[in-house]
């Protein structure tokens, strides 16, 4: 069952908690999955069961020991949802059906956590307090689903991993076999992520034509995407789930998760901002470089 393919995440541009931590943890974890005949979606599950544990802990997070069991519930599930693709890319069982549920469970997981929070915000502060937590909810979303995109981007076009799809299909995947679930890919992987569409769709146009204009390049070319655009990948991780996670931990351990929320309106959206700013930069950088005369050997 074993491959000779990567079953990690393109290291180049993790995250550093979860290069370093996670998915070695979740490594672990893949052969004794594996032995045990367990599936990816199994594992997905697993690891929506634990967010719905740390939702549980975090509505009592005004006692510092629930606020520590949700973080530690939280931990694991961030364990089971990057042992769940290594598992798929090990066992050769990726499928679009897992690639929604693992988009469901994520979303789900903050979800409960965000509910939670809120009934316990609502119940000491008032009901303005649900009003904030669905306008971070609604922000989340965009931000969280923007930070994939470029992920996917990376993967296609600086490694070729993924097929080509036209520019309001999903990035970086097969061709779908259900509607239903090429729609709901969509809305994970896509739809979400218009902030960026136009910086996006410039790079596709440029990748695009400098591939078919210099086939013989294309190694070349894409090491050049590489090195445009792996740095400023590494900043767009101050988006990821992960930060998020240590952020309500902080915030509850603090007894106010609502700062969370306003950071999440306010500081993200401004990280978010920011770098669809510098990617438009290392857009021009990259276009400039494959339309100079000497192409991507520039």
């Amino acid at each position: 069952m074993n491959s000779s393919a990567p079953i990690r995440r393109t290291a180049e541009i993790e995250e550093i908690t979860n290069l370093y931590f996670i998915h070695p943890l979740a490594g672990r974890l893949v052969p004794l999955f594996a032995r045990m005949h367990v599936t990816p979606n199994a594992v997905s599950l697993t690891g929506l069961f634990f967010g719905l544990c740390a939702a549980f802990a975090y509505y009592r997070y005004q006692n510092p020991l629930w606020a520590v069991a949700g973080f530690v519930m939280m931990i694991a599930w961030h364990v089971m949802d990057g042992a769940d693709g290594q598992l798929a890319r090990f066992t050769h069982s990726q499928s679009q059906l897992g690639k929604v549920l693992d988009g469901i469970s994520d979303d789900s997981t903050f979800a409960a956590v965000y509910t939670a929070l809120a009934l316990a915000l609502g119940r000491q502060y008032g009901q303005q307090m649900y009003a904030l937590v669905v306008a971070a909810a609604a922000c989340h979303l965009v931000q969280a689903a923007t930070y994939e995109a470029q992920r996917q981007e990376y993967d296609l076009w600086g490694w070729r991993r993924g097929t080509p799809q036209p520019a309001r299909a999903a990035v970086g995947t097969a061709p779908t076999d259900s509607k239903l679930l090429g729609s709901l890919e969509r809305l994970f992987y896509v739809s979400l992520s218009f902030p960026a569409a136009r910086v996006m769709a410039r790079i596709r146009a440029a990748m695009t034509a400098a591939l078919e204009r210099e086939p013989g390049r294309e190694a070349l070319i894409r090491e050049r995407y590489r090195e445009t655009f792996a740095p400023l990948l590494r900043q767009w991780a101050v988006l990821a789930a992960n930060y998020r996670t240590l952020g309500i931990f902080a915030c509850a351990l603090l007894k106010a998760p609502q700062y969370y929320f306003w950071f999440t309106l306010i500081g993200f959206n401004a990280a978010m901002v920011w770098l669809i700013h510098r990617q438009g930069e290392r857009c021009k950088s990259l276009l400039d470089m494959l339309e100079a005369p000497d192409g991507a050997a520039a």
